[in-house]
């Protein structure tokens, strides 16, 4: 079975969910940022989750992505990404 593949960004992207991942005290974390424009009207304002252990974050994103049929990216300007959750690679110019 072919591993799901992430494209990472170096910022947040309108028209996509944005997982992002971040170390802070030794502490890896993950916040999810989705636009309002990108659900469809299930959202008055562009969304921002508080931080939380990063495969909740994965898995959260992944839940909200299906739900309303949108894209995810991975900004991980750290490394932080577990291979586990699929191949991250990044878009040519």
């Amino acid at each position: 079975m072919a591993a799901n593949r992430f494209e990472q960004v170096d910022e947040a992207q309108a028209d996509a969910i944005t997982l992002t991942l971040i170390q802070r005290n030794g502490e890896t974390l993950g916040r999810i940022a989705c636009p309002a424009e990108l659900a469809g009207g299930h959202l008055v304002n562009d969304f921002v989750s508080d931080e939380m252990e990063p495969k909740e974050a994965f898995r959260s994103a992944v839940r909200l992505a299906n739900e309303i049929q949108a894209p995810i990216v991975v900004e991980d300007a750290q490394g932080l990404w577990q291979q586990e959750w699929g191949v991250l690679y990044r878009e040519e110019d």
